[in-house]
Formats: C-alpha cells, structure tokens, sequence
C-alpha cells in the first residue's frame, strides 16, 4: 500500500528532477542574461545604521538567556511521561505565565520608543517593573512621564522604577 509520505516523496523527487534536467539542458546565454538582471538589481547601496546602548544589549541578551532555561526547564517536565498532571499542569502554567511577562516586557519597550523615542529595558519580577533607558537626558520628569506611561498599561499598581545609563 503507497502512504502519504512516499508519494510526497517521490512528487519531491520527480520536481527536483526536472528541474535539475532543464537547468542542465538551458542555455548558457540565457542563464547569463538572468545571472545578469539578478546583478542588476542588487547593485543598490544600502546604508543601515542601527546602533542601540551595549549596556542594553547586554542585559537583554542575560535575560533571554534565563528566560530560555526556565522555558526549557518547563517544557522537559511537560514532556516527561514520569511527572504527574498536577506538576504538569503548574509547568503549563508557568510557562505561560512567562510568555506573558516577555510579552508585557516587549509592550513596555515599545512603548517608551513610540512615545519618547529612547530605547529601554524592561524586567517585570511579580510587582515590580525595572526599566533601564539608555539616554543623556535624566531628568526626573522624564522618569515621571515614563512612570506614568507604563503604569497606563496595567490594571493594578505597579512598583515601577526607572534607571538611566548614558548611551
């Protein structure tokens, strides 16, 4: 009986047969005339300057890390056939508890960059809300503004603080 998986595989097969049989039957004329529009195109200078504080990069990086070992940490007990449905459920919940902090976390930041155009970091633990801006201005109504910005996106009180790091 032919399964699903060896027609698939034989479809696959056959199309890069062809495929390979026309490229070897084609003209060297014309592969060069399309090797030529494809360098045509892309002669274009780009100029991207994307420049964003090592000290933010550096505490994101950190704390992607730790996110990623809990995430990791979740997920084996998830898939572990010994563990029970209590614990897997606390690690389905928890996980998604921690998706929705990174989520939270990246809402935070893009606000800060919408509204007052510096870049941040942000680090939600329980209540608390710490938002590192990478900036040359400190002044405290800045923080204030910023303060007040944040907590606008959560229904209940947040102890939030605000450090500022010269870019």
């Amino acid at each position: 009986m032919i399964n699903k998986q060896s027609i698939w595989f034989v479809t696959l097969f056959s199309l890069i047969l062809v495929l390979s049989i026309y490229y070897v039957t084609m003209k060297d004329s014309s592969l060069a005339a399309i090797l030529e529009n494809n360098n045509s195109n892309t002669t274009v200078p780009v100029n991207v300057d994307v420049e964003e504080s090592s000290l933010l990069v550096s505490l994101r990086v950190s704390e992607d890390e730790s996110v990623l070992k809990e995430m990791e940490n979740y997920q084996s007990i998830l898939m572990d056939t010994t563990k029970t449905t209590e614990e897997k459920n606390n690690a389905y919940n928890s996980l998604m508890a921690l998706q929705t902090k990174k989520s939270d976390e990246e809402k935070i930041e893009k606000k800060i960059k919408e509204t007052y155009q510096l870049d941040s970091f942000a680090k939600i633990s329980k209540d608390t809300i710490s938002i590192v801006i990478a900036s040359t201005d400190h002044s405290n109504t800045l923080a204030n503004n910023i303060i007040r910005s944040v907590q606008e996106l959560f229904d209940e009180e947040k102890y939030i603080t605000v450090k500022f790091q010269n870019a």
